[in-house]
């Protein structure tokens, strides 16, 4: 098993470099622009693997919880609190970097959240929001499950449009560049594409060696056994309740967490991103990648996403969108990696079988 996800950590590493390579090569690195949204984007998607794969519950939130923490996000490090500026808390929060003072097109200073902070107030919200929603969803099941999550999202998606602060149907742009660490920085700007690529897919990589490691684990055990009968994991004294709704809130904030990047690097959001059919597009691309082979979900969601960004199909994206998605559960219902390495674990077989028979002939 260590073999195989090193193998796995290898291969990713190999391949993203390769499409960097590629694309220099061609003379096409403005592709990564898209590349690296796309990557954000199934983000979302692996982390709806934890809830429908291994816990067995179907979510349609998760694009409003990619919202929540992009709109956070958004809020904290674009709205001025220059009003505020000599109250003894806002100038204690200037002090330890929670704010910061910078100046505006007018040649004023702004007072607003860090963009670390805002990352913080967002990963915090997102658990209380997913907590207090996941709680009582979560103790309902299939398509009543299904459809309280879906509840949850459109309220989400018309709060943002009818909300004042958060730019109603136009969003919110204008959000600063986020200084992660050194010279790596969230930004779209063009000078940066290049590292944004590469620190997406370092996220990318982070939440499939997470996740990788937890459903190996002891939960993740527990989640698998909760998803194949859940009355007889309860029997044998395994906390069902509390199960689900750590791997929802999990999910959420992974979510969530690619929500924040996304609107760091494009410079804004909108509502659309909270909209039912975001949603029902993350969980399509999961059931497409392979519900319980994370690898296989975040090569194919990224994969369609890019061509959807690239605008590929045009007018027609959505039903080839929804052809590809057919043909590929219908051939491969887990996943178009799961045969990939069904045939790799074939192939290693026969080469060490082949290397114990040389040892044993000499």
């Amino acid at each position: 098993m260590k073999f195989r996800s090193l193998a796995a950590v290898l291969a990713f590493v190999g391949t993203v470099v390769a499409v960097h390579l590629l694309m220099h090569v061609t003379g096409k690195e403005f592709c990564l622009s898209q590349l690296t949204m796309s990557i954000y984007y199934s983000l979302v998607v692996i982390s709806l693997c934890l809830v429908m794969g291994y816990a067995g519950q179907v979510s349609l939130g998760q694009g409003a919880f990619f919202s929540i923490g992009g709109y956070t996000a958004a809020v904290l490090t674009t709205h001025d609190l220059a009003g505020v500026r000599q109250a003894a808390w806002a100038q204690w929060l200037t002090r330890v970097h929670v704010l910061v003072l910078k100046p505006d097109l007018y040649g004023g200073e702004v007072l607003t959240v860090t963009p670390w902070a805002a990352f913080g107030a967002a990963m915090l919200i997102t658990v209380v929001v997913a907590s207090l929603v996941g709680y009582p969803a979560l103790r309902l099941k299939g398509q009543y499950l299904a459809m309280a999550t879906l509840g949850f999202g459109l309220i989400v998606n018309k709060f943002l449009l009818g909300t004042g602060f958060t730019g109603g149907a136009d969003g919110i742009t204008g959000v600063p560049e986020w200084h992660l660490l050194g010279p790596l920085t969230v930004s779209g700007k063009a000078a940066a594409r290049v590292t944004n690529y590469y620190i997406a897919c370092g996220l990318a990589l982070f939440a499939l060696v997470l996740l990788g490691n937890l459903v190996r684990s002891r939960v993740g055990r527990a989640l698998q056994a909760i998803n194949d009968r859940e009355t007889a994991a309860n029997a044998m004294g395994i906390d069902t309740a509390a199960y689900k709704l750590w791997a929802f809130v999990l999910s959420a904030v992974l979510a969530a967490a690619a929500g924040v990047f996304f609107t760091h690097y494009a410079g804004g959001i909108g509502p659309s991103e909270a909209g039912a059919l975001k949603s029902v597009r993350y969980v399509a691309l999961a059931a497409a990648g392979g519900m319980t082979n994370i690898w296989g979900a975040l090569g194919v969601s990224t994969a369609m996403n890019y061509f959807s960004l690239r605008g590929w199909f045009g007018s027609y994206d959505t039903g080839v969108f929804g052809a590809i998605l057919i043909i590929i559960v219908s051939v491969a219902p887990d996943g178009p990696l799961k045969p990939l390495g069904v045939w790799l674990d074939w192939m290693i077989g026969r080469l060490f079988q082949r290397t114990r028979d040389e040892h044993g002939a000499t």
